[in-house]
């Protein structure tokens, strides 16, 4: 069998669409587009289309559209953006300072986790952590109920980086609203994959990273609704309305708006093919291997992620194995890479941290069309070949 890479969570290639769209802008237009010259305004009209063509996909305003470095700048911009603007207007309005109080969940990528964590120890911010069920799924009641006169945030992943379950995001958005509070979706993994519609999820902010979507590793949004207040995490020269100086980077943001497209206009077909690959890939490895347990919620998962732990193993021999057998996959997160710690995630689920640190991840490509039978065989042979012997 040749080399499979099934680590795609972790980052995609660049699709030829997306270098052929950017060229120019690497080449011939490669003008700043703040530049007030013919090929600064040539990349000034360009890096307008490309905020324009993001913003269709998400039924957001052209103006809502702030390009980031990637998923992790956009995720710290929106949680210490909207929280500490919020603080600072009710600081003016009260005449003391302010303390506002966010939500998110246990499960969160670290650029979440982290930046709420950043809040409190810098700023005293409160902060509560709504608990998952044992599928990774929060509930809406609590997120409902933890709710406060000074909440200033809501921060949830749309589906989870690790183990793929999705979250009822419209109606926690809903429960949100019900109480003036934003809802910030960090949709890094859901993106091509999901509707990322903000009429139909009711979202006031999102986050998304290119290097998901086949577009260059360093490119990403923030979508966030003009009445939101944010304070920008960078400071200089204004670009983006004034919410994320630096010069802006036109080709990045062109392949970003042409990946994302591309995506959206695949995505209703390829979730449909790939559910039925990734349904028949868990069935066969549920079968054959008596010590794998799925992780993640059967049903309200990403089309694209399988994930699960093997008892009696451990998850980095079984990835060595599997990769002697030409496929690539990982154990959880590629951002936690090395570290010795079970997953959060898993932990957070109720998973016992000696059964977590067992976990291999399997994240699928797009143009995926064909079973992946010789893979499950693979995992049987992997998983056999590192079990602990019966005592």
């Amino acid at each position: 069998m040749s080399m499979l890479y099934l680590d795609n969570a972790a980052t995609t290639p660049v699709r030829p669409e997306v270098l052929e769209a950017m060229m120019p802008y690497l080449t011939r237009w490669y003008g700043n587009p703040s530049s007030h010259h013919t090929v600064g305004e040539a990349a000034a009209d360009a890096l307008a289309d490309a905020r324009a063509r993001v913003a269709r996909v998400l039924a957001l305003r052209a103006g809502d559209i702030v390009f980031t470095s990637g998923g992790t700048e956009a995720d710290n911009l929106a949680i210490k953006g909207i929280a500490i603007a919020t603080a600072l207007r009710r600081a003016e309005a009260d005449g003391h300072p302010g303390r506002v109080h966010v939500v998110t969940t246990p499960i969160e990528h670290e650029s979440v986790l982290e930046s709420v964590a950043y809040l409190e120890r810098v700023h005293g911010f409160a902060a509560t952590r709504v608990p998952v069920d044992a599928h990774a799924r929060v509930s809406t009641d609590a997120v409902a109920g933890s709710l406060r006169d000074d909440t200033a945030l809501v921060s949830i992943g749309y589906a989870n980086n690790e183990v793929g379950t999705v979250q009822d995001v419209a109606a926690i958005a809903a429960a949100a609203r019900e109480h003036g509070v934003p809802l910030h979706l960090d949709a890094v993994q859901a993106a091509g994959w999901l509707s990322l519609s903000a009429v139909e999820l009711g979202y006031d902010a999102i986050s998304l990273a290119g290097h998901k979507l086949g577009a260059p590793k360093g490119t990403g949004v923030l979508g966030i609704r003009g009445r939101i207040p944010l304070e920008p995490l960078l400071h200089g020269g204004g670009q983006e309305r004034g919410r994320r100086s630096g010069t802006e980077d036109v080709a990045g943001a062109v392949g970003f708006a042409t990946a994302l497209e591309l995506a959206e206009a695949e995505r209703v077909e390829a979730s449909a093919r790939i559910s039925a690959i990734r349904d028949r890939f868990i069935a066969r490895v549920l079968e054959r291997v008596p010590s794998a347990r799925l992780t993640g919620h059967p049903v309200h998962r990403l089309a694209g992620t399988a994930s699960f732990t093997f008892a009696g193993t451990g998850g980095e021999a079984v990835l060595l194995e599997l990769e002697r057998r030409g496929v690539v996959s990982s154990s959880g997160s590629a951002c936690a890479a090395g570290s010795d710690e079970p997953s959060h995630v898993l932990v957070a689920m109720g998973i016992a941290p000696e059964l977590a640190q067992t976990a291999v991840r399997f994240t699928f490509p797009r143009w995926l069309n064909a079973p992946l039978d010789a893979v499950a065989d693979a995992v049987e042979a992997s998983v056999a070949a590192v079990s602990a012997p019966d005592r």
